[in-house]
């Protein structure tokens, strides 16, 4: 989604793009709720808008969330985040990845999206050739969004720190007899943390960090099984869960890029960086990158600069690399106190969520560090 979404702002900007998607050209949205959703922050809102592509998804399949809740051993001893509190509407949005891919599709000019279509290999030497199945495409510069396997950023010898958090991600859509009413959950327990988001159809969509072996024997439980587990996770704060779709796995890790470019090179999405889905910024990381790298090419092309050159690329380098640094350390640090069993932490935890909510001033900037 986010080399997606690059590919159509600078093409919109008025580079000649081309977008080389090694898979097929993505499927077109049906009836079912995609079990990929995004939680879509306002400042990433305010891109895809501009993008045109914002107004283009259908609003029966958007899900606006005014409130959060976080806690450790109990709810009333938790931290509760909302959109009141910062005189919004809205704390952001849960979207479904296959929507909003769609969206992006249609929105790009014709010929400029080429699916099925891997990169074999890659020069960068004035510029940058590309070999692919079909022949050789000149590049003044390479934006790489591939995900956190990169062949580009590998091809290019640039390096990455990673933790494996021996983690998997449980992911489905459950029907919970207690309404969402536009609030989000998210609770932390030893083995990792359990989000509820809330979708459009009254569902909720779980994502639910587990260690691999537990993540595996929770697949496998029957329905009913499953649905017991997971509601006195979540302490019945949902009430029972009545219905779930099919789960899926995903493995979770960090990683971050020691280099963002190189001449006529640029990384961006989890090409660049991947952090744990606790705090649901992965997406809004990304799409930052497409916002800042359009306004720092754009910007040196009206200067007269090489904009393709290293130069300007470290403008976009350095912007970047410290927010999301910022978001990666807040997002460990978060997952290694609570998975932390030192006698005693706990409880310290929960009174630090507690007095964090009674503090009105951190609150708020922690929600607008949320919002922006």
């Amino acid at each position: 989604m986010v080399g997606a979404a690059a590919a159509l702002a600078l093409s919109q900007a008025g580079f000649d793009v081309r977008l080389l998607e090694r898979g097929a050209a993505p499927p077109m949205p049906g009836a079912d709720y995609d079990l990929r959703v995004y939680a879509i922050a306002p400042s990433s809102a305010a891109l895809l808008s501009d993008l045109g592509i914002w107004q283009a998804l259908p609003g029966d399949r958007l899900c606006a969330y005014q409130g959060m809740r976080v806690w450790e051993s109990a709810p009333e001893r938790g931290l509760n985040f909302g959109a009141a509190d910062v005189g919004e509407n809205q704390l952001g949005w849960i979207a479904e990845q296959v929507q909003l891919l769609a969206a992006l599709w249609r929105q790009l000019p014709p010929g400029v999206a080429r699916p099925n279509t891997p990169v074999n290999d890659a020069v960068f030497a004035d510029g940058a050739l590309l070999k692919l199945a079909d022949g050789e495409l000149q590049a003044r510069l390479v934006v790489a969004a591939e995900g956190a396997g990169s062949p580009l950023r590998e091809r290019a010898g640039i390096v990455t720190a990673e933790r494996e958090y021996r983690q998997l991600a449980l992911v489905a859509h459950v029907q919970t007899r207690e309404p969402h009413r536009g609030l989000a959950l998210q609770r932390f327990l030893p083995g990792g943390p359990l989000a509820f988001l809330p979708l459009a159809d009254g569902r909720r969509s779980i994502v639910w960090s587990l260690p691999a072996e537990q993540a595996r024997r929770v697949h496998a439980l029957s329905d009913d099984d499953f649905h017991r587990a997971l509601a006195a996770a979540v302490q019945f704060e949902t009430g029972t869960i009545l219905r779930s779709t099919a789960r899926t796995l995903f493995p979770l890790r960090l990683m971050h890029a020691t280099e963002y470019v190189r001449d006529a090179l640029a990384l961006i999405g989890d090409s660049a960086h991947v952090i744990h889905p606790l705090a649901g910024q992965g997406v809004n990381l990304g799409l930052a990158d497409v916002a800042e790298l359009r306004r720092v090419l754009v910007e040196a092309r009206a200067q007269r600069l090489d904009w393709a050159g290293l130069r300007v690329l470290r403008r976009y380098e350095r912007a970047r690399k410290a927010a999301n640094l910022e978001m990666l350390a807040l997002t460990d640090l978060l997952d290694r106190a609570f998975r932390t069993r030192i006698p005693g932490l706990p409880r310290l935890l929960d009174a630090g969520l507690a007095m964090l909510d009674r503090a009105a001033p951190a609150k708020q900037a922690l929600i607008r560090r949320a919002l922006a």
